[in-house]
Order: C-alpha cells, then structure tokens, then sequence
C-alpha cells in the first residue's frame, strides 16, 4: 500500500480579501519555472474539495453532500514533493502517490498538443465518479457533478490569488488519453486540468 504524505495544515488566516481575489482573478499561462512548496500545494488542495467541518463537508458545495469528485495533484517542481501523480484525501488532508514521474508534458500532449500547460510547476486535475451522484439522482446528477467542478476550480483560482500564484482551467483534452496518462481506474473521468505556477 501507498504510503500517505501528510500536508502542512491549510491557513485559515489568509490575508486576502474575497473581492480584491474576484477582481484579481486572471487566467495565466505563462509561469516562472520557480518550484512550489508543499504548504502552497496544499493550501490550493484544501480550497478545492478540503473539509470544512463535522461531518466531513467541504469548501465546494456537493448535491446531496455526495462529493463526485476526486481531486489529482501531478507534480513537476515542489520544494518538497518527488514528481509524480497524487491523489488528494480531503479527509486527511494528505497525498498518496499513484504514479511516479514527471507527466506534466505527457498531460500537455494530450490537453491537444496546449504546450505551455507544462511550464506549470504542478497540475490540479479533477476527475469525476459519476455514479456516486447519479444513482441517486439519475443522469440529472452528471449536471450537478460539473456544477461542483465549477465551484471547486473557482476555489482554486481564488486561492491562487491569495497565494500570489497563477493557473486557468483547462477541459480541451482527449479524455481516454489523459485517463491513460494520469493511469485513472475505470469508470472514473477526466473533467478539467488547472495547471498552476509563480506568474511571470
């Protein structure tokens, strides 16, 4: 079994306000090839899908708190993190690696060939398990899935912000081949890749 990488606790106590991050929220493309650290990451994974309270709810609201959506971090250049592919546990706030290496151009080639996506020190990728919102809710529930990604990768920008760091979603991709590369397990989707980065 994968060992489990625990993260630096999120800091609640950002000093960022809400509408200077709304104002301020640009999508980037180009980044410094500066690394990140660890605590920088975790920050990010914790505004996308980290738990909020008992309960286990979390900073994206889920229909039905059913919560469809795994959140990947592909990592190039971290002060404190081998390249690779990790997947993010909210409830633990913590990293298991699930494939070893740098993938980042490989995850660019198949985002149709969209280069600059690898100049990124790391990418956020969210998947989804369907099922987990649709046997409750029926095909309606794929809408509510791709509702939550919104909310979770508006999170992420806003963070980003907050951070001094830049990223942008990304859906223009081949989906079997970005499964085949992030070596997804069957039945789970690629839904969008938010590379992320120092701002030039």
């Amino acid at each position: 079994m994968s060992e489990k990488i625990t993260l630096p606790p999120p800091d609640y106590q950002v000093n960022c306000d809400l509408n200077k991050a709304l104002l301020e929220r640009r999508s980037t493309r180009e980044y410094r090839k500066d690394e990140l650290t660890k605590k920088e990451l975790g920050q990010l994974l914790w505004a996308a899908q980290g738990v909020t309270s008992v309960g286990a709810y979390r900073t994206a609201p889920s229909a039905g708190a059913l919560y469809p959506l795994e959140t990947l971090l592909v990592v190039g250049s971290c002060e404190e993190l081998k390249p690779g592919v990790y997947r993010y546990d909210p409830r633990g706030h913590a990293l298991t690696k699930i494939k070893a290496g740098d993938i980042r151009r490989d995850l660019a080639e198949a985002s149709l060939g969209q280069t600059w996506m690898a100049g990124g020190a790391a990418m956020i990728v969210f998947t989804a398990n369907y099922p987990r919102t649709t046997d409750r809710y029926g095909e309606r529930g794929r809408r509510y899935v791709h509702m939550e990604a919104g909310h979770a990768g508006q999170n992420v920008s806003l963070a980003a912000v907050a951070l001094d760091l830049g990223t942008v979603v990304v859906a223009a991709f081949d989906d079997a081949q970005v499964a085949r590369v992030l070596g997804l397990p069957e039945g789970e989707a690629p839904l969008c890749i938010m590379p992320v980065g120092r701002k030039q």
